[in-house]
């Protein structure tokens, strides 16, 4: 167990959590983490298997008396999101993740955390491990690239889970039990650009903004946090009005789950205009820090002489690609008319890549009605490809639709409310949980999703609740006793 851990309850789970998070599991390159996952299971003499796409199923029969129950599956998924501070050296493909204790919250040295889904991994690694929890017969599903892709949850056959029910342990609310979610669609745009010689003269500038709260493109966009790839258009948008400046790169965001915090470009000013680029820059800096500072209260934008480039973007492109990229919708685009303060739609423009005559933007497309995302799909499509970008549509994954009324959540709602004398918050969520993908091939298994309180997922800023993943330990426990 890491030390810094060591003291924390229950000790099983944060057992696993530490020897987990001490292996890569970036998506899409979780090699490692399946071995580890397929190990652990046949360490234990438990029926383990690995199915062509990467996932890993592990079968436990039930404890003593209650071996005859309905099965329950219990899921979570392998990968995490990979995701540092600028100013921190450190290699996710080498690495495990350095955690740290402050007060009632863990999290990591200036990276992601990866509590976001390792607690509900290490969670079901305690149970197939335990040999004093009562539980009916369970079946572990870790899935795979549940971040990038869900292309885990949608390469899993049907007939290999014999589960009634289906617990999956990836929220990010202990009050809140969740029987909805989104689906989403990845909208990509490419392109080359025609580059002209810098200006004679013209005297080169590296501009950035961030310092920017990030977070959860699903989970966390109706806070209305700053975009970073939005608001370094914005600038240069603006700056591109006033001064005859010529862009030679930007390179803004990341990952399409997570919103961008940080964005940087390199431009080209006249040598006349360089004063006032500069206070037009100090300006703008001023608005941003007073339009964020109750949800990016760390916002910064900065700039500092730069290398000549060896080319600009020509200007006639550059005026269409900067107003292409304002067109570009982001944050919410409809709310739920049926369910109240759920975000129905929204888009994260997620990455914006530019540099020596070719672009790529990245967004994600979330909503919990199908063809609302693709109408929004649709229109980003239209947009970029005023560009001349070619745009495709892919990795589209199906909402989950509630079931209010299923066996699963009547008792888990009761029991709630039994345990912590209150209600539970039984919702839907704008995130794109794997259970409407895993539904397709298990109509029948009857499913809600739950966890401890995690925040900043996707960012650096990660942390987890050490006493909420302790209430989340027991009502677990109770639950695989009372089901």
């Amino acid at each position: 167990m890491s030390d810094v851990l060591k003291n924390l309850e229950p000790r099983e789970l944060w057992n696993n959590f530490a020897d987990l998070n001490s292996v890569p599991r970036a998506s899409k390159k979780e090699e490692r983490v399946i071995a580890f996952a397929v190990q652990f299971g046949k360490k234990l003499g438990l029926e383990t298997y690995e199915d062509e796409t990467g996932n890993v199923i592990i079968k436990k029969p039930g404890s003593k008396g209650m071996e005859k129950r309905d099965v329950i599956a219990l899921q979570s998924h392998l990968d995490m999101v990979h995701q540092k501070n600028a100013d921190t050296n450190f290699d996710f493909d080498q690495e495990g993740i350095k955690m740290l204790v402050d007060g009632d919250w863990v999290k990591a040295e200036g990276t992601t955390l990866g509590a976001d889904n390792g607690i509900g991994v290490a969670a079901i690694m305690a149970l197939l491990a335990s040999k004093d929890i009562a539980h009916p017969p369970l079946e572990a599903l870790f899935t795979i690239d549940e971040e990038t892709g869900m292309t885990g949850a949608m390469g899993l056959k049907g007939g290999l889970l014999d589960a009634k029910y289906m617990l999956n342990l990836d929220t990010e609310d202990d009050r809140e039990l969740c029987i909805g979610c989104a689906g989403g669609i990845d909208v990509t745009g490419e392109g080359t650009y025609p580059e002209g010689n810098t200006p004679a003269g013209a005297k080169a500038f590296k501009v950035a903004v961030k310092g920017l709260t990030g977070g959860h493109s699903g989970m966390e966009i109706h806070l209305g946090r700053g975009n970073a790839n939005k608001l370094m258009n914005r600038l240069l948008f603006s700056a591109a009005a006033k001064f005859a400046i010529r862009i030679a790169e930007i390179d803004g965001g990341g990952l399409r789950n997570a919103i961008p915090r940080e964005s940087f470009s390199i431009v080209t000013v006249p040598a006349g205009q360089v004063a006032d680029f500069q206070d037009f820059v100090n300006s703008i800096a001023n608005v941003y820090k007073e339009e964020h500072q109750t949800t990016d209260p760390d916002i910064a934008v900065v700039f500092e002489p730069n290398d000549e480039p060896s080319g600009v973007m020509a200007a006639e492109f550059q005026y269409k690609f900067l107003r292409a990229i304002y067109g570009v919708q982001n944050g919410i685009y409809r709310m739920s008319p049926d369910i109240k303060d759920l975000v129905q739609t929204s888009n994260n423009l997620a990455r914006i890549l530019v540099k020596d005559g070719a672009f790529t933007i990245m967004c994600l497309t979330r909503s919990s009605v199908d063809s609302e995302k693709t109408d929004l799909a649709q229109a980003l499509q239209a947009t970029l490809e005023l560009t001349g970008a070619k745009v495709k549509l892919t990795g589209g994954y199906p909402g989950w639709a509630p079931k209010p009324s299923s066996e699963i959540v009547k008792l888990m709602s009761g029991l709630y409310e039994e345990l912590y004398q209150e209600k539970p918050h039984v919702n839907a969520c704008h995130a794109g949980l794997e259970c409407g993908i895993l539904g397709t091939n298990y109509p029948d298994m009857e499913m809600i999703s739950f966890g401890p309180n995690i925040r900043g997922a996707h960012s650096p800023d990660e942390t987890v609740q050490v006493s909420s993943v302790q209430k989340f330990w027991g009502f677990l426990k109770e639950t695989l006793e009372r089901v």
